[in-house]
């Protein structure tokens, strides 16, 4: 039991030692602050960007850096998720990427007010957040293939997604049981299509389905031959 003066003493050096504690470790966070979000690639059109996202209330249903709302998607790595042309084509029209689907405003933002706001996503993204936050599963490989035995993987799982899969498409389909499912799952579609009419309907969904719900995706040519190739390989498994 202490007595009266050494539980003063203990209270007294225990709130001291914790303060500096605290001190010494806020003194080291804004110390790392600068080096971590990498603050000399924080462009003009970056800050613009981040007043454009606080005045429109970006944050009263997406979440930043930790802080906002959990109605609409994270988006602190969206730059790295989605990529430059899905984030424009969002941000232009939301309506027309998912039809019937998405409830995000439609802003009618100006060129440069996009250029801006994704100039802003890109800084966030390159920031140094120690791991925060964690990818999302449809980021990694379907499956661990250095696992089994060769004769038990499929050529399906043994396939590289590009980049451009991840960032477009899994937004709405599905491969292997992973990712979105607004569109049917693309499991064995190289047996069910093409190569010709994969590549067509990359191009221009509506040439190939007049009444088709998919928009015309902001894909670059490398974009299309990448995911042609991709898709065209899909085979339904016997």
């Amino acid at each position: 039991m202490f007595s009266k003066s050494q539980a003063k003493a203990f209270f007294l050096v225990g709130t001291g030692l914790c303060a500096g504690a605290f001190i010494l470790l806020t003194i080291d966070t804004l110390k790392r602050i600068p080096k971590q979000t990498y603050s000399q690639n924080l462009t003009d059109e970056a800050i613009r960007g981040k007043h454009l996202f606080e005045t429109n209330n970006c944050a009263g249903c997406h979440t930043i850096l930790g802080e906002g709302a959990y109605y609409a998607p994270e988006l602190t790595k969206v730059y790295e998720r989605r990529g430059e042309s899905f984030i424009e084509s969002m941000l232009r029209d939301p309506e027309a990427m998912y039809p019937g689907q998405r409830k995000m405003v439609q802003y009618k933002f100006t060129d440069s007010e996009i250029k801006d706001l994704i100039a802003f996503f890109k800084w966030i993204g390159e920031m140094d957040l120690n791991g925060f936050p964690a990818k999302p599963d449809v980021m990694r490989p379907a499956v661990q293939t250095e696992a089994l035995p060769e004769h038990m993987v499929s050529e399906t799982a043994k396939l590289v997604r590009p980049k451009v899969f991840d960032q477009m498409c899994t937004a709405c389909h599905s491969v292997r049981s992973q990712g979105g499912t607004v569109g049917p799952a693309l499991d064995g579609v190289g047996t069910r299509r093409d190569l010709a009419y994969i590549k067509q309907w990359l191009i221009s969904p509506t040439s190939l389905k007049s009444d088709s719900k998919m928009p015309k995706m902001p894909l670059s040519d490398q974009d299309i031959s990448e995911l042609t190739s991709y898709l065209s390989q899909l085979k339904e498994v016997n």
